[in-house]
């Protein structure tokens, strides 16, 4: 792998983690079409781009974070607090459908026209804030968050984005765009660290002569990473956000097209 690849991959990675256009359905499209795989990128680096995008939602999200861990040794209950406990409910279901589907991962991952089809899928599913036209509000809460959590781990699926379905579910829910996104991403925490975690046992050792260019990779990942997070979060406010939709349903479509002829 040269230099040229592992920014290349650092930035698809970067990019997609929070943009709602899925990095595991882009990044297995990239491995196809520019001939990238396991073995020629490596597990470690995989593990190092996950890692860098992160290192990015961590940064972003600092001030939040801190007040988080410091109202664990707080009496009582708050809203930092309380969101400790969302989180981890939203994370349930990920933990046990993701065991579930990790082999099914597998297959659609080396299938691209089950990847597309997965992508037109997303982008269906970002135009349903727009198609249903929800007007109630509510807050946050325990079942709430159970569902977005739910459907956090369809989004195990290549083609189905993370940020893309969560943010959705939580506005069809009447959650604010705002909160609902800001959920997503501190949602993202708990599953990158738990899916990286899972591929730990695969890391052998990183290459010497392969250091440099790792680092190159992680720089471009956690970069673009930052910018996917201020792009969605400036977008979503903007009532932007189905705009991704025809995106995905772009990419989607052109790489069905692509794949069938071949």
């Amino acid at each position: 792998m040269t230099l040229i690849d592992a920014i290349i991959l650092g930035i698809v990675q970067g990019l997609t983690e929070f943009l709602p256009i899925s990095s595991s359905g882009h990044l297995a499209l990239s491995n196809r079409l520019l001939g990238f795989d396991k073995e020629s990128s490596g597990i470690e680096f995989d593990i190092l781009l996950h890692f860098s995008t992160l290192l990015a939602v961590l940064i972003y999200f600092r001030k939040k974070l801190i007040l988080m861990i410091v109202s664990l040794f707080k009496q009582g209950s708050n809203k930092d607090k309380k969101m400790i406990w969302l989180l981890i409910i939203g994370t349930l279901p990920v933990v046990f459908i993701g065991l579930l589907l990790k082999d099914s991962v597998e297959t659609i991952s080396s299938r691209p026209i089950l990847v597309c089809i997965l992508l037109c899928t997303t982008g269906i599913i970002l135009f349903l804030p727009v198609w249903l036209k929800i007007n109630k509000k509510i807050n946050l809460g325990k079942a709430s968050a159970l569902i977005i959590g739910f459907s956090q781990a369809l989004a195990i699926l290549p083609g189905i984005s993370r940020s893309g379905v969560t943010i959705t579910t939580g506005m069809i829910l009447g959650i604010s765009p705002k909160k609902a996104a800001e959920f997503s991403f501190l949602l993202a925490i708990p599953a990158i660290v738990g899916g990286t975690i899972l591929k730990m046992n695969e890391i052998s050792s990183i290459p010497a002569n392969q250091f440099g260019i790792y680092l190159g990779g992680m720089i471009a990942a956690f970069i673009t990473g930052l910018i996917a997070i201020f792009c969605v979060l400036n977008l979503i406010s903007k009532g932007k956000f189905a705009h991704f939709g025809f995106y995905c349903l772009f990419i989607g479509t052109t790489g069905l097209i692509y794949f069938a002829s071949r």
